[in-house]
């Protein structure tokens, strides 16, 4: 399972909420579901390929890179002992969303300007999108 953004959703949010009071608390969610066959890699050579190149993809940012020849050999070597990769070779991947996709169109925008006032900026974009697409003849 990977989770993408997610937040709390207040019904104080919900423009109808102060008029008709039938609004509850939710919670709104981006998550896909990958389904497989796993392979366990935990042979040493290959888990050193694999971090390697995790670390130097995600310390390419950073004004000095930290590289595994910056700390001991045992130091790294005992590190390595703890780690177990996963392989898994996807056969279904299924993505979910709940984005307020069943509220009036104003009830998602309302919900969405919230959510980007509290800093929630990436479920707040999803909820948008969905908010071009809402009917609100359809709620």
């Amino acid at each position: 399972m990977f989770r993408g953004p997610d937040a709390y959703i207040s019904p104080n949010w919900y423009p109808s909420k102060h008029e008709h009071h039938r609004q509850v608390p939710t919670w709104n969610y981006v998550v896909a579901h990958a389904h497989g066959r796993v392979t366990v890699r935990d042979d040493e050579r290959y888990l050193r390929g694999l971090v390697g190149r995790l670390t130097k993809r995600h310390e390419a940012s950073q004004p000095r890179p930290w590289r595994m020849g910056d700390s001991s050999q045992a130091f790294i070597d005992e590190m390595m002992a703890s780690i177990v990769g996963l392989e898994i070779a996807v056969t279904r991947l299924i993505g979910k969303s709940k984005l307020s996709q069943n509220k009036e169109r104003r009830d998602v925008v309302g919900a969405a300007q919230a959510l980007k006032a509290h800093g929630h900026d990436a479920i707040a974009d999803a909820m948008a999108h969905v908010a071009e697409r809402v009917d609100d003849a359809s709620s």
